[in-house]
């Protein structure tokens, strides 16, 4: 293949090997944007950060913890990333969908270079605004496309568990970002701006890697058969499922499918901008308005439920729970290890149970912890501080923190990420994306804006405000939400398609859809082969062209074939 440079690693890796080397440069990505969430968390708590720096704070004169005099100022350095990431995620879907998934990550990674040397650098809390806000936008950059470049490449058989591996990265990112800033703190007495400065310049490094490696990387073979760059698509696709015995056939099969949905989508949808994308014109049976209202409330709702809050102020949660301020870090720490070594429980589970049903048993358990932690602090402030009672009570409200994070790590962690990758057209699949990452950073900024705000006005009722958020989640995953583990990428069209935004309706839909069009997705049916019976040759014909989305319009057309049989026996 001469096309793609003899530098690129798909001439040397294929099948299981190629996609464990992509998913790992994907986590690469992924492991950035924990590590970036993770280290806001010390940075707050950081003397010369809070109190000579930016302004906010001061150190309390007993106990040595941080006193916020500003909170919104606080809340707003924070959040502010976030409206960077909205920015970044936006146009890093168009960039992705115009000129591929790789320059699209480049261009990402290079642009949080930029903002975390600014970061690093910055003298006052005007300088940090906006070097967060470069610094996100990179990283919505990278959040909208990598996601579809893993899952573009992945069988969809095991699309969760490598998207599960790479959140595992994501919480380890958190991990070090904690217990990195936790030995800076003991430097020169927690006192110098080394020990926030150093924290956000370690994430330069694994930046720089990832600008370096990312071009010795396939394209996503998805995009290149959109663009019409079929013939490199197609070998990618080889490499990455195999040619020869059992996988014989498993590429065709799919390249065939990927073909005929991307023409029936051009066929189906007349615009591709993002207002008619969030409006729903111009979509036709595609529905593209469903799908961007369901990721963008998705990933909301991920971050209401109250991760927003324990990610990024740990600290406060713990101090609000009872615990002295020489304890708070490495309690935050612990956390984050127990929050990352239960990612791996949706590694093994995700594919298994599907993503509806990942989502219900993390709703109900983070609902009953988090319910429960707001009720343990409240009992333990009312019994004299330190005394046996007050621990007790203070314990179980961590335990439950704890708890919290854990099912989190192994439920809601990945299921949004995921799903937007999933669901929607190949035309628009980076830009739909990127819907989520709006309705994350939109979520996630609210929330960080309005956590140091809560923790001070309503103090350990914020934990009820969460436990809500858990309960609300589960009707709505049930009555809106299709599944769609165990289905391709190109199945998700037909699931879609029907003009009700119930999932049984969905469900009713997509069968019937499926027996009428047998021929638009194959590779679903991996034993089915896509090779002329007679030639022993690939069937290279389109059928997208014979097919539609409308079920009453197939049904139409499947009662004019019936009568034009009749006409032409009656006359014959």
């Amino acid at each position: 293949m001469d096309l793609i440079p003899r530098s690129n690693v798909v001439h040397r890796l294929e099948k299981r090997s190629l996609l464990i080397a992509i998913n790992s440069i994907a986590a690469l990505s992924i492991f950035f944007f924990g590590y970036d969430q993770g280290m806001m968390g010390g940075v707050n708590g950081a003397r010369n950060y809070y109190q000579d720096t930016m302004k906010f704070g001061h150190p309390d004169p007993v106990l040595g913890s941080p006193v916020i005099d500003d909170e919104l100022l606080q809340g707003g350095i924070v959040s502010i990333y976030y409206v960077g990431t909205l920015v970044g995620c936006l146009v890093g879907g168009w960039f992705g969908d115009k000129y591929g998934r790789i320059k699209t990550i480049a261009l990402g990674t290079a642009w949080a270079i930029f903002g975390a040397c600014l970061q690093t650098s910055a003298m006052n809390h005007t300088w940090m605004i906006f070097a967060r806000l470069i610094n996100g936008w990179g990283t919505g950059i990278l959040n909208a496309i990598v996601p579809v470049w893993a899952t573009e490449t992945s069988e969809h058989k095991s699309r969760g568990q490598f998207i599960a591996i790479e959140f595992t990265l994501n919480i380890f990112g958190v991990v070090v970002a904690y217990w990195l800033e936790y030995a800076c703190s003991f430097y020169k007495g927690g006192n110098g701006s080394f020990v926030w400065r150093f924290p956000i310049a370690f994430q330069i490094v694994p930046l720089l890697f990832l600008l370096t490696v990312v071009w010795f990387f396939p394209e996503s073979p998805r995009w290149l058969v959109k663009v019409g760059r079929e013939e490199e698509g197609r070998y990618i696709l080889g490499r990455l499922r195999g040619e020869t015995g059992d996988d014989l056939g498993k590429a065709e099969a799919e390249f065939q499918d990927i073909r005929n949905v991307a023409e029936l989508e051009r066929k189906t949808a007349s615009s591709t901008t993002y207002w008619s994308m969030f409006t729903g014109r111009g979509s036709g049976k595609l529905h593209t308005g469903r799908r961007v209202q369901l990721v963008i409330w998705l990933q909301i709702m991920q971050e209401w439920i109250g991760i927003a809050g324990v990610t990024i102020y740990a600290p406060t949660i713990f101090r609000t729970a009872g615990i002295v301020d020489k304890d708070v870090q490495w309690i935050s720490g612990l956390n984050t290890i127990t929050y990352m070594l239960s990612t791996l429980i949706c590694v093994f589970t995700l594919d298994r149970i599907g993503r509806r049903w990942t989502l219900y048993w993390g709703s109900v358990v983070q609902g009953i912890s988090m319910a429960l932690a707001g009720g343990l602090t409240t009992a333990g402030q009312s019994h004299p501080p330190g005394s046996a009672a007050a621990k007790a009570y203070s314990s179980g409200a961590v335990a439950m923190i704890f708890l919290f994070t854990a099912t989190f790590g192994a439920t809601w962690l990945t299921v949004p990420w995921l799903y937007p990758a999933e669901i929607f057209p190949l035309e628009v699949r980076a830009k739909g994306n990127a819907w989520g990452v709006v309705g994350w950073s939109v979520g996630n900024g609210w929330l960080t804006l309005l956590c140091p705000v809560m923790f001070k006005a309503i103090k350990e009722n914020t934990y009820y405000v969460f436990a809500a958020a858990n309960v609300i989640t589960i009707p709505m995953v049930w009555a809106l939400y299709p599944e769609s583990n165990q289905r391709t990428l190109e199945e998700m069209n037909l699931v879609f398609a029907s003009d009700s935004w119930w999932n049984w309706e969905a469900e009713k839909n997509f069968k019937i859809l499926k027996e009428q069009n047998p021929e638009l997705v194959q590779a679903a049916q991996r034993g089915h082969s896509v090779l002329d019976p007679e030639t022993g040759l690939p069937i290279r014909g389109s059928v997208a062209r014979n097919m539609s989305l409308d079920v009453n319009a197939m049904n139409a057309r499947q009662h004019d074939d019936v009568m034009d049989e009749k006409q032409t026996f009656k006359h014959g």
